[in-house]
């Protein structure tokens, strides 16, 4: 992964193994048109940035790519384990921004899906021989709900992807070093069966550090994607202040930075 620049978009490209059929990456916090606390790149609908300067930023982020905002697809995200599938053509797909999900899997080209993150995890998956693309929002409810693992076998039911031929790009997010949780939360995963200790570290009486990147890591292992076919990127986002937006580190008025992936068109 390496910083790029698409227009005026500085974003993280990530880059799948295989034939170059997609655009994704992450968005960083910079050269958009919001003013503070929402500086300046603020892709989130669900903010109390102003409603025009979000609309400019993700009008900024679609031209980047070659589409107009009417192909930019994302979902009011709630934190559960509704998924949005996409599997015909449509003009205006802003229709969508109303809908309660957390995952989007699409096999339309043209179309960028993604998901707004302040410290949860936003994972991108492809199945490069179907054409068949996913973009997922997981916070610890998400993680622990097994988001993931379901949108896993969505592709697989739906698409008739194959777990084995999945590739998965875990992006920026809160990491271990800056997230420390509860006994709520560790009762959460232990009643949906995650390793618990596998991806914590106990910090004091009933207080842990959790690593949602390997958390959810393990979990498209658990799946069935191959361990070298899944990449975690690494980057804290309470860390990097001057590139990301932090819900843990600023509070509720902070911005939101979005995992996002398109399919090329033929």
């Amino acid at each position: 992964m390496q910083m790029k620049r698409s227009g005026r978009i500085h974003y993280i490209e990530a880059r799948f193994d295989g034939p170059n059929c997609s655009v994704q990456g992450f968005t960083t916090r910079h050269e958009g048109v919001s003013r503070t606390p929402y500086n300046s790149l603020n892709l989130g609908t669900n903010t109390l940035d102003q409603p025009h300067s979000v609309e400019g930023n993700r009008s900024l982020l679609s031209r980047a790519f070659g589409i107009t905002q009417e192909k930019l697809v994302t979902v009011k995200q709630v934190h559960g384990t509704d998924i949005l599938v996409i599997d015909g053509p449509n003009d205006d797909v802003s229709h969508f921004l109303g809908i309660e999900g957390d995952a989007i899997i699409t096999n339309q080209p043209g179309i960028m899906i993604g998901v707004c993150v302040a410290d949860c995890t936003p994972i991108l998956l492809i199945d490069q021989e179907k054409q068949i693309i996913a973009a997922v929002h997981a916070g610890w409810q998400g993680t622990a709900s097994k988001l993931i693992t379901k949108t896993v076998a969505g592709m697989k039911s739906l698409f008739e992807c194959s777990p084995k031929k999945l590739q998965a790009i875990i992006g920026p997010c809160i990491g271990k070093c800056c997230y420390e949780v509860d006994m709520p939360v560790k009762q959460a995963f232990s009643q949906n069966g995650l390793a618990w200790e596998t991806c914590t570290e106990q910090i004091g009486d009933g207080a842990w550090r959790l690593d949602l990147a390997a958390a959810n890591r393990d979990l498209l292992l658990a799946a069935g994607v191959p361990a070298d076919q899944i990449q975690v990127s690494g980057m804290c986002v309470s860390c990097h202040r001057e590139l990301f937006f932090s819900y843990r580190r600023d509070g509720a008025e902070t911005g939101r930075q979005m995992g996002f992936i398109m399919l090329k068109e033929h």
